[in-house]
């Protein structure tokens, strides 16, 4: 196919070049001139590459005419994403796009000619530039109006040189070096803004932090913005007159965000003064640029897409809306903020977004279970849409509706399952997206004795029915410990419909066995009608094979969740949430809301070991901000507001685990993070009980809570026994604490705040704008491209860069090294063995670390976490010893399994410091650390289920 019809006939409809037509653009070149982009010289550019290569004969063949202009029009897209904020582009960075490509698509032998054909090309460049000529003529700049002003040169150094301030390895003339490439006359005030930012950005990889060099950059466009738009008039001012400006400021947004209907008037009754005095303006210096943008993008709050909102003022505004009902708001509103912008504690999403506005939705998690007739399948749908308006993720439980063929009563008809029903919940997940701000995101649930679980686990699948598959919508297997004690045992499972066997559903341990054996012996007798046999190790198997092809269902363990929930006197745990952390009670009244926010631990560790007073003041702080939010929060549905107030739960979990055993200089893979996590979960839990117990003392005990486990002095950490005793006395898990837990029972046994304290979320978005890693995630690389709805980051390892400077060899070829080898240190020779073990990146780890870490964690949590297994090279035995694992373990739930491809071709460095190969040794053994218990299976290609830098993919976050 031609380019000019690929571009033509692209199914999103964009223009003959690939990009909406209101957003082409132009490219500057070289010598400073500006040109109309043009695809087609890229396609000319890669058909030279490939001749190069495969020699004259490709030219004209139509796979080279076809993978060019497939690579062209990634190109295209990944430029439209950077055009779409309205500026020019440096030929420089459509190379580099081009680079991009042709590594992510495989060609590295093409892109090694592209390389070393640019760099001959820049040598070329520097030869002329060492040649004397006439300095270049003076640049203008385009103001809004159309009028042209000189560029103010003196400020431009200025600003950079505050941005560099203070950063080791930080260049004032590198950024402004590469700044001044990408100026041309006529450039137009926001492109003048954005053109430092972009140049910071470049050298990320060189240097962790030209990150924060970069944020500061994107500040002084930010201040811009906002200040302007308050104060009415045009305004620029760097940080250092920040330091009186956010006075100023700051009752001027609260002012104009009420006018404009975004704030909620009640914040003007603060005394303003008082908190803008209370600010501080340093801390917008401790954004790294991933961070910031998303906050700009994403969260601060705008007028016609202009920002009104700056960093503190963020964060100010959050802390306002949480302390909107204390007795001294003041006080609470500094409390709250001190905790938040310090960063040592974030809220969930949710909470950013929305608290203070006229539309406070502050709560992350809702679950609902739908009923088994079409008024009760058609609320819960409507609900969905409610719910996930205001930015709330969803689980739903559809294990009561009646299976395939089972009879229907009013029609004396069969009914046709549960799956269509599914494909409405996955239609309506998509039309609803969150006021655009995220995708709208729901998983369902169904137990594994539903008589459709089989068309249930194919609803991901590429083939098929469409009309019986919900390609967007999450799946998960509500599992009981019957199901995977008889897979062990190599017995037989039987499926029924749920409107012959109600009452499965709501029960769990030695209570749902005798219930499902009794409803076994009636189907032999005949007296049910819908139901069918198979072996439960040949459903089991196919549940992983689902697991493996489509990343779906996830498995979730429903005795466990239900066994140590502390609410078993109020109902029973039907489902998990949309990121499988929540484990809450579900009914028809009862649609469950959980409220999150984490412990940056990062924050909290030193070289010692973890700050034990910080680690308390934040934690109680957090649960007191937490409590907060169920009584302000904006219910859509009175379901999820009754159960809410009734049995208060919240979710404190953690994020920047990997950063922290960075600074314990401990490996993932080793007994002591595996004990580390323990400690670590243990003291929070610990904290976290402790001051829902005082606030209970201060604000009254949940309603809920007589003959909860909390009543009667059962906390997490004893409630394993109840796991145990239903499985026989069996639980394979250490039990062993550290702390006084006796003398804390006591104080429980008087009164909880909250009927649940604790959850892991995967906090993809909110460890962005703290700088840390996600949740209880193992680093994901050392050095790779993030891409998001904000655009496309360069991250890299600032600890790695740090050791590997201090060994004198972080240079351009190790820079090089680590984004060929995809971030991983494994085969490059100079690096020590001890580095590769502290920075293996995860999916060198064997996930068996991973569970070991997190069934430590789970024993001091009463819900759960969000548990991504990662797997190089997947098979049927490893999947199937692994989640048996997590079964044993006593884990409650699973979340993602993540893989790659196991084939490994031999790769090339792409830039030498002479133009060459870098010595390397591709057959080097890697960084896999692995338990005996875990035999390696023999490898094999594995598809990418769920890619953790897909920018499409919010749903976690």
């Amino acid at each position: 196919m031609s380019l000019d019809l690929a571009l033509k006939t692209r199914p999103d409809g964009r223009g003959d070049d690939g990009i909406d037509g209101a957003a082409r653009f132009n490219v500057i070149r070289r010598d400073g001139s500006v040109t109309a982009f043009d695809a087609g010289k890229i396609q000319a550019a890669l058909k030279k590459a490939f001749l190069a290569v495969e020699g004259s004969g490709a030219a004209g063949s139509s796979r080279v005419q076809d993978v060019t202009t497939e690579l062209t029009l990634q190109v295209a897209e990944a430029l439209r994403r950077r055009v779409d904020l309205g500026r020019t582009c440096h030929i420089e960075e459509i190379q580099d796009q081009v680079e991009l490509a042709l590594m992510r698509e495989g060609h590295h032998k093409v892109a090694r000619a592209y390389v070393l054909y640019r760099e001959k090309r820049a040598a070329a460049r520097a030869a002329e530039a060492a040649t004397p000529r006439p300095d270049r003529r003076a640049l203008n700049v385009k103001e809004m109006d159309g009028t042209l002003v000189p560029l103010d040169e003196a400020r431009l150094e200025i600003l950079v040189a505050e941005a560099s301030a203070g950063l080791q390895g930080v260049s004032a003339e590198a950024i402004l070096q590469e700044t001044r490439r990408n100026l041309y006359d006529g450039i137009s005030r926001k492109e003048l803004a954005t053109a430092p930012i972009l140049a910071a950005r470049t050298l990320i990889e060189t240097e962790p932090h030209y990150a924060f060099a970069s944020a500061r950059l994107l500040l002084d466009l930010l201040r811009s913005e906002a200040l302007s738009h308050v104060h009415g008039r045009p305004i620029q001012a760097t940080q250092a007159e920040m330091a009186e400006g956010y006075g100023a400021y700051f009752p001027l947004y609260v002012r104009c965000g009420i006018k404009a209907g975004l704030l909620d008037p009640e914040l003007a009754r603060f005394d303003l003064g008082r908190l803008a005095a209370a600010l501080r303006p340093e801390r917008d210096l401790n954004f790294q640029f991933l961070g910031l943008q998303t906050l700009y993008d994403r969260y601060f709050l705008h007028e016609g897409g202009v920002r009104i909102e700056l960093p503190q003022a963020f964060f100010m505004r959050v802390a306002m809306g949480l302390a909107i009902r204390e007795i001294d708001r003041e006080a609470s509103a500094i409390e709250f903020y001190e905790l938040l912008s310090s960063m040592d504690f974030m809220c969930s999403t949710p909470t950013l977004f929305n608290a203070g506005t006229m539309r406070p939705q502050l709560s992350s998690c809702f679950l609902t279970s739908v009923a088994d007739d079409l008024d009760g399948i058609f609320k819960a749908i409507k609900d969905n849409a409610l719910l996930s308006k205001y930015a709330g993720g969803l689980g739903n439980d559809w294990t009561r509706v009646r299976g395939l063929g089972a009879h229907i009563k009013g029609t004396n008809g069969e009914s046709q399952g549960v799956v269509p029903f599914l494909k409405v919940a996955n239609d309506t997940a998509i039309a609803v997206n969150q006021g655009g701000k995220r995708k709208g995101a729901v998983c369902a649930y169904l137990e594994t004795w539903h008589i459709d679980i089989e068309a249930f686990l194919d609803l991901r699948k590429n083939t098929g029915d469409d009309r019986r598959r919900t390609h967007d919508m999450n799946t998960a297997n509500w599992v009981p410990d019957l199901f995977m004690q008889r897979v062990e045992a190599g017995a037989e499972w039987t499926l029924f419909s749920p409107d012959e066997a109600p009452d499965l559903h709501e029960l769990y341990g030695l209570a749902f066995k005798k219930a499902y054996e009794a409803y076994e012996a009636k189907a032999e007798q005949g007296l049910i009608k819908v139901w069918r046999r198979v072996k439960a190790v040949d459903l089991w198997r196919r549940m992983l094979t689902m697991l493996f092809e489509t990343g779906h269902p996830w498995i979730a363990f429903k005795d466990p969740c239900n066994l140590r929930s502390p609410q078993q006197h109020a109902g029973v745990v039907h489902s998990s949430n949309l990121c499988t952390e929540i484990t809450l009670n579900t009914s028809d009244d009862e649609v469950a809301v959980c409220n999150l926010g984490s412990i940056n631990l990062a924050a909290h560790v030193g070289p010692d070991g973890l700050d034990r007073e910080r680690l308390a003041r934040t934690t109680k702080t957090a649960m007191r901000m937490l409590d907060n939010v169920i009584d302000i929060n904006f219910y859509t549905i009175p379901e999820a507001r009754r159960s809410n107030l009734r049995h208060r739960p919240v979710g404190l979990g953690l994020m920047g685990f990997q950063d922290a055993l960075y600074q314990l200089r401990l490996p993932l893979a080793s007994k002591e993070a595996v004990a580390f996590a323990d400690t670590s979960m243990e003291l929070i839990s610990y904290l976290a009980i402790e001051a829902s117990a005082e606030l209970a003392a201060e604000r009254g005990r949940y309603p809920s809570f007589a003959g909860s486990l909390w009543s009667q002095g059962v906390l997490p950490i004893d409630s394993l026994e109840k796991v145990a005793e239903a499985r026989g006395g069996v639980l394979d898990l250490d039990r062993s604490a550290t702390l006084d837990w006796d003398g804390l029972r006591a104080r429980v046994r008087q009164g909880m705040r909250n009927s649940n304290v604790m959850a892991i979320a995967p906090t993809a978005t909110i460890a962005n704008i703290c700088g840390v890693s996600q949740s209880i995630e193992p680093a994901y690389r050392n050095l790779y491209v993030k891409a998001n709805m904000s655009g496309d980051f360069t991250v890299v390892n600032p600890y790695l860069v740090r050791d590997l400077k201090g060994l004198g060899i972080w240079d351009e070829v190790m820079v090089s090294d680590l984004k060929y080898y995809d971030g991983s240190l494994g085969l490059i020779d100079r690096v020590p063995q001890e580095l590769k073990s502290l920075y293996a990146t995860a999916f060198e780890i064997d996930p068996a670390w991973l569970i070991e870490a997190a069934a430590r964690r789970q024993k001091w949590l009463d819900q759960a976490q969000s548990l991504n297994l990662y797997m190089a090279a997947p098979s049927g035995k490893k999947l199937d010893a692994i989640y048996k694992l997590a079964w044993a373990r006593g884990l409650k739930t699973t979340y993602y399994l993540r893989s790659q491809s196991a084939t490994h071709v031999e790769k090339s460095t792409l830039k030498g410091t002479d133009g060459k190969l870098n010595a390397v040794k591709p057959t080097a053994p890697g960084v896999t650390a692995k338990p005996a218990s875990l035999p390696q299976a023999p490898a094999v290609e594995a598809p990418s289920f769920c890619a953790i830098d897909d920018p499409t993919c919010e749903a976690c976050q």
